[in-house]
């Protein structure tokens, strides 16, 4: 059944393979079970009720994923959508947060409309192959900054933005213990990960992944790892309270206020979720996709209507549950560099987030140190994607190198891809290339749109 379904040989997998995947995909993303909640419960969102909407939102749209497209792409409230809702939306320009998800669920229906008339997929394959190849680059460097900075490696620093985690430092204000440990185990995992890969163990990243924790867990019962909460560093041994207890919906489901939606700064919010969701899931599916070698030879993604539209119904519906937009998330790159290919990747993440709901306080103590080491080594994975861009023309390369450096600098996918597209047909242009280019239509409207939303937004 699993064969014919998801068409496994076919794709040069097997249901190991594929089961593998779909753990360490959810193991990477398993974050976002709690950050979520607390990011929407500053703008006054039940905590509960929005870790039933992040599993169930997540887990629908990434069911969704796995039958439509046959990808083995998994989906979650998105990172940075999360902050705009609750910061800017709420707490910023003052909107209700049932307003606020009214925009997101109106988003989510403009995104099903655009999957529908095919506009999506035409931009997918307007851009041309090299800054494809950039974007999948950008996010390798992207999600290696995201583990860097989880894990405490790096962190802010007044006078350069970021430096690394002085260790020294953290041995004098007596953090070592706890952050100073947990900057050490992250390095201990990315030489653990690395050498796996060397190997070519099967399941390299979840085991690095889980010979981290565990390592963590015999730390912290021997006292050498000490938990300190006040600075987000937590206990990593699994609770068994809590179990089997889910959280009531009702505080955040169909809650969506449309007292606001005539306004002009109601226009401009939704427009706002629409453009980062948009830019935010093509960068994922480009980069993903090319790393995984599943781009055609015109650079297109083959039923990518189907991806699209799942995560376009998902937006909605997570609106509906009461959670910020739910995109494709980049973390599903940890998934296919373990040899996932299909649906069933998808499938199986699915279902680990609809268990995560009842054995939440296991999920929810996989630390960032632990999975850290996973991100770190998959960038370098999607970085190696480098070697496919055609270094022997400028016109090329720049607009690739900007929308690979703007990705981690920016902290966005999205402005990515927005300065990769400016610069190509700026370049292009001026240094007359254009016509033999054969740059889209799409590509100049695509360019001229991302100017004026720098300018007007």
């Amino acid at each position: 059944m699993l064969e014919k379904y998801f068409k496994l040989k076919e794709n040069n997998t097997n249901v190991r393979t594929e089961v593998i995947a779909g753990i360490t995909t959810f193991m990477t993303m398993a974050y976002i079970l709690a950050v979520n909640p607390s990011i929407l419960a500053d703008a006054g969102m039940d905590r509960g009720a929005v870790f039933v909407a992040t599993a169930v939102g997540a887990a629908f749209a990434t069911i969704l994923m796995a039958l439509f497209s046959n990808y083995p792409f998994a989906l979650a409230p998105g990172m940075g959508l999360n902050a705009y809702f609750a910061y800017t939306v709420v707490l910023q320009m003052g909107y209700s947060w049932e307003t606020a998800l009214a925009a997101v669920f109106i988003e989510g229906i403009i995104f099903i409309g655009l999957s529908l008339t095919n506009a999506r997929e035409a931009i997918f394959n307007s851009i041309p192959m090299n800054l494809k190849h950039a974007v999948s680059v950008g996010i390798g460097l992207f999600i290696a900054f995201i583990g860097l900075q989880g894990a405490n490696l790096i962190v802010s620093n007044p006078a350069t933005m970021v430096s690394l985690f002085s260790f020294k430092e953290a041995l004098t204000n007596d953090t070592f213990s706890s952050q100073g440990m947990g900057a050490l185990l992250t390095v201990i995992g990315i030489i653990v990960t690395a050498v796996l890969v060397v190997k070519n163990i099967k399941g390299n990243i979840l085991w690095g992944i889980l010979i981290t924790w565990v390592l963590g867990i015999l730390l912290e019962k021997i006292g050498v790892y000490i938990p300190n909460p006040e600075i987000g560093m937590y206990s990593v041994v699994p609770s068994l309270d809590g179990i089997g207890k889910i959280p009531s919906i009702a505080p955040t489901f169909m809650k969506m206020n449309f007292k606001n939606i005539f306004s002009i700064n109601f226009v401009v919010v939704v427009f706002a979720f629409l453009f980062v969701d948009l830019f935010d899931t093509l960068g994922t599916l480009i980069g993903v996709a090319s790393k995984a070698d599943m781009l055609d030879k015109d650079g297109k993604l083959p039923r990518i209507k189907g991806a699209l539209l799942s995560d376009a119904i998902g937006t909605s519906a997570g609106a509906m549950l009461g959670t910020s937009t739910v995109t494709t998330f980049v973390e599903s790159a940890a998934g296919v560099s373990e040899g996932g290919r299909t649906g069933l990747t998808a499938m199986v993440s699915a279902v680990l987030f609809l268990l995560s709901l009842f054995l939440s306080p296991i999920f929810l103590a996989i630390p960032a140190f632990a999975t850290a080491p996973a991100l770190i080594v998959v960038g370098f994975l999607m970085f190696s994607a480098i070697t496919k861009i055609d270094f022997a023309d400028y016109t090329e390369t720049i607009p690739a190198y900007i929308s690979i450096i703007i990705m981690p600098f920016t902290y966005s996918i999205s402005e990515g891809i927005a300065f990769g597209v400016i610069s190509y047909v700026l370049i292009n242009l001026i240094s007359g290339k254009a016509a033999e280019k054969k740059i889209s239509v799409l590509m100049y409207v695509l360019s001229i749109l991302f100017v004026l939303k720098y300018i007007l937004l």
